[in-house]
């Protein structure tokens, strides 16, 4: 289906042309100059000593965890609202997931109260997710992490330049790791990075990403190296050049297109303000105080507060019930469906992010977490509706949303 409103779209042009082209005549397409180039560069984007680029965010989330030495017996604190490739990579392990809660409609971000709550003897980690391109409260974080002894893993793939009191997100635990994928605000297509501060752990990267082989293939070519050993074992997590040299260009816009989501995400906010039955988070007080978010994707809340929905009975009809309630009726609650039919019927693409992970089959069948474990979560998650956001999407397109949203419930 060719949408009139698309939920993302890539800006690319002529440059990122022209740099895969060059890499394709240079003969030389695995990883080599260009990943070095494209590691360098991000690296001093984002204020981290090292940068390790590697096939995807999923691969660099693995590889993180694997390197610091996760594994069976060991647990691992993360939210449940975030994309399965983050449990996935700390089960691959061999380590156990513990699902902890987020902190509230306005900020559903991992809640440092509840990782403190779910600190056991075995935990080895915590992983904290900016959802949305929203920096997570890393002052709690990163005491509690340091307090209890324990790991902190940044999962930054929604947020790339995003930072936490004027420092950059990827940059606050032992390390960070980025997503390139196709809808990301940085994108390569496949592709990820991983950052970190620390010499000894980046050098350990570096090395398991390619097979544990103490010379990659370009020394070797080159006749730098004419042999090498393997001293760990490794996986193949390695970045190709052509991606690198998109992820250059990519790099050098993704400051002005972030400013542009920004200006977009401003705009929704406007044209969807007295909407009574959308909260927005990202709005609060501490928010604002605090953090420079990039605006990655756009989720509202359908149905606004439990508190308010009782006031509002008699002006929102009443189509659904949606998750845990803690003794309070939602009676207000908007369809979830029904809103992105509407919006489908008028070519605007919507998607949801994310069903919680503990909710899935294979988690509920290896790990069940109940469902009062996560009361925010559960609460959220039935109601999250993600609306198209891109630097390109024009303010036209922004109303046609918002007029598709009021209609919806018309």
């Amino acid at each position: 289906m060719i949408w009139d409103v698309p939920l993302f779209d890539l800006d690319y042009g002529e440059a990122e042309e022209q740099a895969a082209l060059d890499v394709l005549r240079s003969r030389w397409l695995t990883q080599g100059e260009k990943v070095a180039g494209f590691e360098r560069a991000f690296a001093s984007a984002v204020g981290a000593r090292f940068a390790v680029a590697v096939s995807s965010c999923t691969a660099g989330l693995h590889l993180a965890a694997h390197a610091l030495g996760i594994g069976p017996g060991d647990e691992v604190i993360l939210p449940s609202l975030t994309f399965v490739a983050t449990a996935n990579t700390i089960v691959q392990t061999g380590a156990t997931p513990v699902f902890a809660d987020i902190e509230s409609y306005d900020r559903p971000l991992l809640d440092a109260a509840d990782v403190a709550r779910k600190i056991t003897p075995h935990t080895r980690a915590i992983v904290a997710v900016h959802y949305a391109g929203w920096p997570c409260d890393m002052t709690a974080l990163t005491a509690l992490a340091q307090s209890r002894g324990l790991h902190l893993i940044e999962d930054c793939a929604h947020a790339p330049l995003a930072a936490w009191q004027g420092r950059k997100v990827g940059t606050f635990g032992a390390a960070g790791v980025f997503s390139f994928f196709s809808n990301k605000n940085l994108s390569t297509g496949e592709g990820g990075m991983i950052v970190t501060d620390d010499e000894e752990l980046a050098r350990r990267f570096a090395l398991l990403r390619s097979h544990g082989m103490t010379h990659p293939t370009l020394e070797r070519h080159k006749g730098h190296a004419a042999d090498y050993d393997v001293v760990e074992l490794g996986f193949n997590y390695r970045m190709d050049e052509i991606r690198a040299a998109i992820g250059l260009v990519q790099l050098q816009k993704l400051a002005a297109n972030n400013a542009r989501r920004a200006e977009c995400a401003a705009h929704y906010r406007e044209l969807l303000r007295g909407i009574e039955w959308i909260r927005i988070p990202f709005g609060d007080e501490k928010t604002l105080a605090t953090s420079t978010g990039v605006h990655h994707i756009f989720p509202v809340i359908l149905g606004g507060h439990l508190e308010e929905d009782a006031k509002r009975t008699s002006r929102t009809r009443p189509t659904c019930s949606t998750g845990p309630t803690d003794g309070k009726e939602e009676r207000a609650c908007v369809s979830r469906a029904e809103v992105m039919r509407t919006l489908r019927e008028r070519s605007i693409q919507t998607s949801i992010h994310y069903r919680p992970v503990h909710t899935f089959a294979f988690y509920r069948q290896r790990f069940p977490t109940p469902d009062a474990a996560l009361s925010t979560t559960c609460r959220i998650a039935p109601r999250l509706l993600t609306l198209p956001l891109y630097p390109s999407l024009t303010a036209a397109q922004r109303e046609k949303v918002a007029a598709a949203l009021r209609e919806s419930q018309m």
